[in-house]
């Protein structure tokens, strides 16, 4: 198959998941035997901070602006499957360029459905519009549960399909790393985040000050009260992630609100500390059950109390284990290649019978 990707980036994991998410699912569905092309919006911000030039995997090519796009319609055309991604600049127009000179399926993989539906809500098209979903074969979509029965029937999609994140085990694995904090954070800055690492790793740390902490993101303002036992780190790329991970004791993941409203997301970070065998402590949405085991493969907190309790009474090497199982089972960058094939297979499927019963 010939897959052209259209995605907000490869080449910088700076200030987004998207890059760690892509290279991993395109390297599994490479390793199935499938070309790819990926297409990135060549932007300053993550042309400064390039942390991959050249894949293995796949082509990496730039394109200016929408101008300089209808240089790649030849690929796009002839592709068997095209994808455009979330936050994509200008998606709207991108979106509806794909739409008219593709002639294979056409998917559009949304890698944050909450914040998306929010957005659209409120008249808010960045990338994404109304009119062109029922235009896509497949919404991709990084949340399952009830939201997918909304995009077929409010929004009509004609396939709304789950694609969770996933994780490279060749890349996330423990590393044997001497424990260096009790509990990590690594998140990019949100607002509506913050609150939830105020209450679930700010305030512990307060009442824990011979313990360590550490965050590691981008974007974080200035005026933050940053206890002196938490350690900061501005950026830090996915090469070092796993013996990030290794290092801590506990790592905090840390949900977004709309996507604690539509439940069902699971961030990338829960998959990538469960491969490193690192007990996760989480704040609590509808359909983390679905993916992890409470009180076994994953502690939920509601509050600090029980970040404390588990930082200063629990071993929870156990929990690390299990949970590294778990994601190794279900979890890999090569299960959800394997959904998108059969994603795509469907799809070309109901195109030739559509063709057929005209």
């Amino acid at each position: 198959m010939r897959l052209v990707v259209l995605g907000l980036s490869l080449s910088s994991s700076w200030g987004n998941g998207h890059a760690t998410t892509f290279r991993a699912l395109l390297k599994a569905f490479a390793a199935r035997g499938h070309d790819i092309l990926f297409l990135e919006r060549d932007v300053p911000w993550y042309a400064n901070s390039r942390d991959i030039a050249d894949p293995d995997y796949c082509e990496l090519a730039f394109y200016a602006d929408l101008t300089d796009l209808p240089r790649w319609t030849t690929e796009i055309a002839r592709a068997d499957a095209v994808i455009v991604g979330s936050y994509v600049p200008e998606g709207v127009a991108v979106g509806q360029f794909v739409q008219e000179v593709a002639d294979g399926v056409t998917a559009f993989y949304d890698i944050d459905t909450p914040v998306t539906l929010a957005k659209m809500a409120r008249d808010d098209f960045e990338y994404l519009s109304p009119e062109l979903i029922p235009g896509y074969d497949i919404y991709l979509s990084f949340t399952g549960g009830p939201t997918l029965e909304l995009l077929e029937q409010s929004y009509g999609s004609p396939a709304a399909r789950a694609l969770y994140c996933s994780v490279d085990p060749a890349l996330y694995a423990p590393t044997g790393e001497a424990k260096r904090w009790d509990l990590s954070y690594l998140g990019t800055y949100s607002a509506d985040r913050q609150p939830t690492l105020e209450r679930l790793l700010l305030a512990p740390a307060r009442a824990l000050p011979q313990h360590r902490f550490v965050v590691a993101g981008a974007r974080y303002p200035a005026d933050i009260d940053w206890p002196a036992n938490v350690e900061r780190i501005e950026h830090l790329a996915p090469a070092d992630h796993a013996a990030f991970y290794s290092a801590s004791r506990f790592t905090l993941n840390v949900t977004r609100d709309d996507m604690i409203a539509a439940g069902w997301s699971p961030s990338v970070r829960l998959f990538e500390a469960g491969a490193c065998g690192t007990p996760i402590i989480s704040d609590i949405w509808e359909g983390i059950e679905s993916l992890f085991e409470p009180g076994r493969e994953i502690l939920l907190a509601a509050d600090g109390d029980t970040v404390v309790t588990a930082l200063t009474g629990m071993d929870a090497t156990a929990m690390g284990d299990v949970a590294r199982a778990q994601v190794l089972a279900a979890h890999t960058a090569a299960h959800r290649a394997a959904e998108l094939d059969g994603y795509f297979t469907e799809a070309m499927v109901t195109r030739d019978e559509m063709a057929g019963a005209e």
